[in-house]
C-alpha cells in the first residue's frame, strides 16, 4: 500500500545520502524512481541532490509553479517510488500534490528535509508534511558542540558568531549552519 513518508533531521543527519541510497536500491531491482529537489537549493547546482559524502545525482527541480502530480502522472514510465529532497522548501500545494500521488496514483512518496529553521520555526513544507504524512521518522545526528542529540540548526555569520534573526531561507552548508542540541542552540560554546 502506498504511503506518504516524511523523514526529517537537523543539518548533517544524512538526509541527502539516504535519499540517494533509496534511489539506488530501487534501481538495482530495475524499479525506476522519480527524484525531485527544491529549485531554490543552489549549494551544489540547481537540479542536483548532493550529499556531504560526495554522492551526487541529477533530479527534477521543483519551483513554485511545478505541479508534482502532473509530472508524475505523465512520466514516461510509472515510477515505483517518488523521492523528494529538501521538502521543507516546498509549498502547501506541493505537499497536497504529493498526497494525491499516493492516494490517486498509488505510488509511495518519500520526502526528506529539515523540520525547523534556525529560529526553531517550522518551514511551510515541513509543517504540511507533519500534517499530511502517513509515517514520520526522525533521522538523528549529534550536536556540533557536545554529545547530545541535535534537534536544531544554528546559523552563524562569517566569523562563526550565532545569528538568531533574518530571513528564514538562506541556503548554506557547514559554513553557515551547525546541527545542535537545544542547550547549545541557546548558548553555543563559540
Amino acid at each position: 500500500m502506498a504511503q506518504l513518508f516524511f523523514k526529517y533531521g537537523a543539518m548533517n543527519s544524512g538526509k541527502s545520502f539516504e535519499i540517494l541510497k533509496v534511489a539506488s536500491n530501487y534501481e538495482e531491482q530495475n524499479k525506476p524512481v522519480l527524484l525531485f529537489t527544491s529549485g531554490i537549493d543552489t549549494r551544489d547546482e540547481v537540479g542536483y541532490v548532493s550529499s556531504r559524502v560526495g554522492l551526487r545525482r541529477a533530479a527534477i527541480s521543483v519551483f513554485s509553479d511545478t505541479n508534482l502530480f502532473d509530472v508524475v502522472k505523465h512520466a514516461e514510465q510509472k515510477p515505483y517510488c517518488v523521492l523528494i529532497d529538501e521538502v521543507q522548501f516546498l509549498s502547501k500545494e506541493h505537499v497536497l500534490q504529493l498526497a494525491r500521488i499516493v492516494d490517486e496514483l498509488t505510488i509511495p512518496v518519500m520526502a526528506f528535509g529539515l523540520k525547523n529553521d534556525f529560529q526553531n520555526e517550522l518551514f511551510e513544507g515541513s509543517k504540511q508534511m507533519l500534517i499530511q504524512a502517513d509515517k514520520i521518522e526522525e533521522m538523528k545526528t549529534i550536536c556540533w558542540f557536545c554529545h547530545k542529540k541535535a534537534i536544531m540548526n544554528l546559523r552563524v555569520d562569517e566569523q562563526g558568531k550565532p545569528i538568531y534573526t533574518g530571513d528564514q531561507i538562506q541556503i548554506g552548508g557547514n559554513d553557515q549552519y551547525y546541527p545542535v542540541c537545544r542547550k547549545c542552540h541557546r548558548n553555543p560554546p563559540l
